[in-house]
């Protein structure tokens, strides 16, 4: 039986700095004409165009029922890979052949029409993949209760906040049968719990037959999720073979944003930064006791101080900053959130501002982290840098043992004794 995928020497370039052409109205017609005596002698010479191949002759097949993780840093050429399947954009050389219906969720609301509701979206995507009516209303009830969003079916989307958008996306992607499911890192959008059920889902459209391609920097989901993982590296496929390996050849090679030196990191165009997002925090600061600058080190158990600074776009009465710490597997084994605490109490504010986040201890083991920077709006994300940096735990005498910790996630003071067991009373001894 043929692949359900096949895709052959398979590149994609792209033009740095091309704006797209569009027609010149009369306006500027005439405003070039009546300026261009002034300009002659002064044209700045024209630098030669720059291209860059985000893939690079790409060879693979699929076959139905496989669940691939495709993973790599971020700028490996992923999300150029998805798009070219979900025929979202076209290849410049090679070529890709899908046997099957497929359905995509690569973004926020895709596939949606903003001005609909939840519902007329919901059929929208059903007729988009070629179901029938009846189909689509057999699955309905399915889907709703899946993305947990039926008090707002009769909302348009447009009013949906991106973890209700990406729920609705997933629960109409999974739910309406595609011999072919796409999904990109979107589902870090969601909650926890959300992502647990949407992993389990994706496992259960698997074993029915039909395929799955999941893109994470999650490796434990990528790990406990595939059979099969597919690395990029700077637009090539590096690897191609068993998931555990793909994974450690992963960890092995990762040099992933926001590795470096020196205690303040700029985020203002961080490339880990999502398209659908603002850019409003700008830059953090690391610090130790006594204000020392931490270059992006910390020692296990000391004092750990993040100054965010943040660049807001207008007055916010109220908003909610957070802190993750993922392990290299990509999970998440600590978060601190201003929701937190409570004693944070702050007037209405706008503009530039710095928000300071004080860590009395640092509990987590010796290791290297990824963390996660993210703002909310009330209800609504309003910018997420999934890996603004990365921070090394070092080993210390926490215990004041001589030894380091070495294993678990998290440190914490604790004491042992010994009690001696009390003995017995002789039988027929009333105390």
């Amino acid at each position: 039986m043929a692949p359900i995928i096949e895709v052959r020497q398979l590149s994609k370039e792209y033009r740095l700095g091309h704006a797209v052409n569009r027609t010149t109205t009369a306006r500027e017609l005439m405003m070039s004409a009546i300026t261009a005596p002034f300009k002659r002698g002064k044209q700045a010479k024209k630098e030669a165009p720059a291209f860059f191949w985000a893939l690079k002759d790409i060879n693979f097949d699929v076959e139905a029922g496989q669940i691939v993780g495709i993973i790599g840093a971020n700028g490996a050429g992923k999300s150029t890979l998805l798009k070219i399947l979900s025929r979202i954009t076209d290849p410049t050389e090679g070529s890709v052949t899908l046997r099957g219906r497929m359905a995509s969720l690569l973004e926020v609301g895709t596939g949606f029409h903003p001005e609909l509701t939840g519902r007329e979206n919901i059929f929208l995507n059903g007729a988009v993949l070629g179901m029938r009516n009846a189909e689509i209303k057999e699955k309905f009830d399915e889907i709703v209760a899946f993305a947990e969003i039926e008090k707002f079916l009769d909302t348009p989307v447009k009013h949906y906040s991106s973890g209700m958008s990406v729920r609705l996306g997933f629960a109409v992607a999974a739910h309406l049968q595609p011999e072919i499911l796409i999904v990109d890192e979107v589902l870090a959008v969601g909650d926890m719990s959300f992502q647990k059920k949407c992993i389990g889902k994706m496992s259960e459209v698997s074993k029915s037959g039909r395929t799955v391609l999941f893109v994470s920097h999650n490796m434990a989901a990528v790990e406990n999720l595939c059979e099969r993982g597919i690395m990029l590296k700077n637009g090539t496929l590096v690897f191609d073979g068993d998931v555990k390996s793909a994974v450690a050849n992963y960890l092995a090679n990762s040099n992933r944003a926001g590795e470096g030196e020196g205690h303040e990191v700029d985020l203002s165009q961080a490339p880990t930064r999502k398209s659908q997002f603002t850019s409003i925090i700008q830059k953090v600061e690391l610090f130790t006791d006594d204000g020392e600058p931490a270059p992006r080190a910390i020692q296990v158990g000391a004092r750990f101080t993040l100054r965010i600074h943040l660049k807001l776009p207008h007055e916010v009465p109220t908003f909610t900053c957070g802190v993750g710490f993922n392990s290299m597997f990509g999970q998440r084994v600590l978060t601190l959130n201003t929701s937190y605490d409570p004693n944070l109490n702050y007037d209405p504010v706008s503009g530039e501002t710095v928000l300071v986040c004080d860590i009395p201890s640092l509990p987590l083991v010796p290791g290297e982290y990824f963390i996660f920077l993210f703002i909310d709006f009330g209800h609504d994300r309003k910018d997420a840098i999934p890996e603004s940096f990365m921070l090394s735990v070092l080993e210390g005498d926490y215990y004041g043992t001589g030894k380091n910790p070495f294993s678990g996630v998290f440190v914490v003071p604790h004491h042992w004794n010994l009690e001696p067991v009390a003995e017995p009373s002789p039988e027929g001894v009333l105390g």
